[in-house]
């Protein structure tokens, strides 16, 4: 444990320090070429402040792939900004320039800026930046701007920002993504094989305290194969924009991490089948010829994944002849299904070890199953966010609120800036301009974090001209250290991005030039204006998005209800409801994301006069919802290959199949009815609304008039468990004499039904560990029904009945 705290901490001061010497360099090559470049060159790079602020944008934690996706962005972001601008500054005149048109036209290029959907955030930040410095410079010179020279010079300023950061990216060895790509896989890959290693022995483990030990082992490794599956997918991103200039590299491209990527899924689900069943180990259903199976089937998934992780191609893949026939061996003696309810976890661990072996190869999980659609880029091409192409979509309030708001924010910010300072006046504007959202924020955590790496910042750069007031060079390298502490500060919690580039911004600044001044009259006046812009975002934000996080977080949780509703009733054994099951669920993942993202915001948020919002309950049900997740997902599996299977077991699956489904059936009614009724009570305003509604309306309700499916309701809650269990010793009872119905003559025939055996069983521990996670919600959904009304008893089916009462 000590070894792997100590790797981790050499990894997160190496990421630090080279994010670091990345930026420094990137803005060690603007600082020469603005300070010491030839005269020529710095006549025309007239904003070195927004230099550096592109500098920041673009190269932060970057890859060349993202320097050479920035290039584009500049450019893009170039052409939609100074186009207008300068046409407009033709049309009036700069003479003509006061602080409501500048605020107005300001205002008018963010709207046309923000308002297309596919733009890039990064080309959006840069854009809106050049918009408050033609304007607003442009309004400060009056009749000396001449307003060709002026864009051009703007366009210079961001131009030699991006190509710093292409040079920081090469120099002095190029840090290419796809070299970060196959870093992560090959760590992924080996985080994978530490893992199956370990659910394994735990699984044959003889004792139960040695199986916990090994389960425990596992836990961090899984929280760091997540953080590896998240830099896979961001350098997947980068990667794209290697390709092209990058073409001698070969196989680098060959990207392996989708593939190891699919191998989360089956971990996560052995993991479940472990921590299920702990206390009934040993497991029984193992013998001598099973264990060694097993063995086998571990060597040959690790041999592929170290195939993989050497980015080889699919086709290339071997399986050891040995290896290949003790696998088909393995499982053949599962011949018969359990009826104790104990050995559930022990099928279902087999059942997500056949999925990793069948995804670690490649295969699809059943001959029918099709690949998903292709990547964004492929159908809409490379680049095809274009202006034109995202202006020709239907208007939308969705789309229309971001654009109005920031255009709203910026052209205050910059009205209100100029009337505290003209001279000033545009650090308003780029503080708005600069920290535009992709989506909905925090805004007063990110506001507060944003205005302390300000000043943070600010202060180290007045600090660093007091100490090296004569000396410009040695000034500007006492930015060294702190582009490392930054480094840390952006990949805290405290600060995150926001802060960390507030903070190395606000040092640039005021180290990284000359001629602008006393330094500390600089630093009061960009933190006065920093403050005005934030101001101005804020009050925005409380006008135009004036529903708490938590009221959100209240209303995602019932839509996701509502999405899981329509997953349980997507299983059937007798319809083929694989796709719709597995779009649902994927609808359901989708809905749980938003639901995270409204509970981080809600969980910061200020209470004021408000009730706290109960963050660790909310997120017990986002982790139960997820696990829900799972369990839908593998029940589409186990369903896909029976579906397949089925054809080939003759007689035998048609005349049970209906019992079986009949046994599903009440298992959705049970959860079913659970989860609407769930929905139902998270839509609620408060419980005294609902007593006002009922009596205003003068509705009696009745809780023994419910229809039947309120009366299930409560069959499956408390600690009343005989329902479930019965409905799970019919299916398991059905499932038997099916299989033990169909007689294996021949190695294939047994292979047949050992599947049918482990796919059977799956589909029943799925099953019963939904109406558990089921009834796990149910405590906390009356959690916080208690918490919103303390002097309230909550039952709810009786909510629930006054519900149906009220709006039936």
């Amino acid at each position: 444990m000590m070894s792997a705290t100590t790797d981790r901490a050499r990894a997160v001061w190496l990421r630090c320090l080279a994010s670091g010497f990345r930026t420094a360099l990137a803005c060690t090559i603007v600082g020469c070429t603005t300070l010491y470049g030839p005269a020529s060159i710095r006549h025309h790079i007239a904003f070195p402040a927004f230099s550096y602020v592109t500098v920041i944008l673009i190269v932060t934690d970057a890859t060349l792939g993202d320097a050479l996706h920035g290039c584009w962005l500049a450019l893009y972001a170039t052409v939609q900004s100074v186009g207008p601008a300068l046409l407009s500054l033709w049309l009036i005149g700069p003479a003509m320039l006061t602080s409501g048109t500048v605020s107005l036209a300001v205002a008018l290029g963010a709207f046309v800026v923000v308002f297309p959907e596919g733009t890039h955030l990064v080309a959006k930040r840069i854009a809106l930046g050049q918009i408050v410095i033609v304007y607003v410079i442009a309004f400060i010179n009056g009749v000396h701007t001449e307003a060709i020279m002026h864009t051009l010079h703007v366009a210079a300023s961001t131009a030699i920002g991006v190509l710093a950061c292409v040079l920081a990216l090469l120099l002095p060895y190029p840090r290419l993504a796809c070299w970060e790509l196959k870093l992560n896989c090959e760590r992924l890959a080996e985080n994978v094989s530490e893992r199956l290693n370990l659910y394994v022995k735990a699984f044959c483990a003889e004792d139960n305290a040695l199986a916990l030990t090994y389960i425990s082992q596992a836990k961090p490794l899984a929280v760091a194969g997540a953080k590896l599956l998240q830099s896979i997918k961001r350098y997947q991103e980068s990667v794209k924009w290697e390709r092209l200039p990058l073409r001698f590299l070969g196989n680098l491209y060959l990207n392996p991490g989708e593939r190891l990527q699919e191998l989360e899924i089956p971990l996560r689900g052995m993991e479940m089948a472990l921590t299920s069943c702990t206390t009934s180990l040993p497991v029984r259903i193992l013998d001598g010829e099973n264990k060694h199976g097993l063995v086998q089937l571990v060597e040959n998934v690790s041999h592929t994944q170290k195939q993989i992780k050497n980015c080889l191609p699919r086709d290339s893949l071997t399986v050891p002849e040995s290896n290949a026939d003790n696998i088909v061996e393995s499982h053949q003696t599962l011949q018969t299904i359990s009826t104790r309810h104990q050995d559930l976890p022990s099928f279902f661990f087999l059942f997500c070890m056949k999925l990793l072996h069948c995804k670690s190869l490649g295969k699809p999980i059943t001959p029918t199953q099709q690949k998903g659609s292709s990547t964004p880029c492929k159908q809409n091409g490379f680049l095809k966010s274009t202006w034109m192409s995202n202006w020709s979509t239907s208007v939308s309030s969705k789309r229309l609120m971001p654009a109005f708001k920031c255009s709203l924010s910026l052209g205050l910010a910059v009205l209100f800036g100029l009337i505290y300072s003209k001279k000033d006046g545009s650090w308003s504007g780029l503080t708005v301009a600069i920290s535009l959202a992709a989506a909905r924020e925090a805004t007063f955590k990110v506001a507060n974090v944003k205005a302390q790496g300000t000043v943070l910042g600010t202060v180290y750069g007045v600090f660093g001209c007091f100490v090296f007031e004569r000396y410009l060079s040695i000034r500007f390298i006492s930015l060294l250290p702190w582009f490392v502490v930054t480094s840390f500060l952006r990949h805290s919690k405290t600060y995150g991005q926001a802060g960390g580039i507030s903070a190395v911004i606000g040092a640039v600044l005021v180290l990284g030039r000359k001629n602008f001044g006393p330094p500390s009259e600089f630093a009061i006046a960009r933190i006065v204006e920093t403050f005005i812009g934030l101001s101005c975002s804020i009050m925005v934000d409380l006008l135009l998005q004036p529903t708490r996080a938590s009221s959100l977080a209240k209303a995602q949780l019932s839509k996701c209800f509502e999405t899981l509703s329509a997953c349980i009733g997507s299983i059937s054994l007798v319809a083929n409801n694989k796709t719709n099951l597995l779009e649902n669920q994927r609808r359901l993942k989708l809905d749980i994301s938003e639901l995270g993202k409204f509970i981080g915001e809600a969980e910061v948020e200020p209470d004021f006069w408000f009730l706290p919002f109960l963050s660790p309950c909310y997120f017990k049900l986002m982790g139960s919802l997820s696990r829900l997740v799972d369990l839908l997902l593998f029940s589409a599996d186990a369903v896909g290959l029976l579906e397949h299977e089925s054809q080939k077991l003759g007689a035998s699956w048609k005349e049970y199949v209906t019992k079986l489904d009949g046994d599903l059936e009440i298992f959705k009614e049970m959860a079913g009815s659970l989860v609407k009724c769930f929905e139902d009570v998270t839509m609620l305003l408060s419980l005294e609304f609902l007593e006002k509604e009922l009596e205003n309306k003068n509705i009696s309700h009745d809780l023994e008039m419910g229809n039947s499916s309120n009366r299930n309701i409560f069959k499956v809650s408390g600690l009343d468990e005989d329902k479930i269990d019965s409905v799970t010793s019919s299916y398991l009872q059905h499932s038997k004499e099916m299989v033990d119905k169909f007689h294996a003559a021949d190695e294939g025939e047994r292979e047949l039904k050992s599947q049918v055996v482990l796919c059977l069983s799956a589909l029943a521990f799925c099953m019963s560990n939904l109406i558990k996670e089921t009834k796990e919600i149910e405590k906390g959904i009356i959690e916080v029904l208690q918490w919103e009304n303390p002097s309230k008893h909550i039952n709810l089916y009786e909510i629930s009945c006054k519900i149906r009462a009220l709006y039936n």
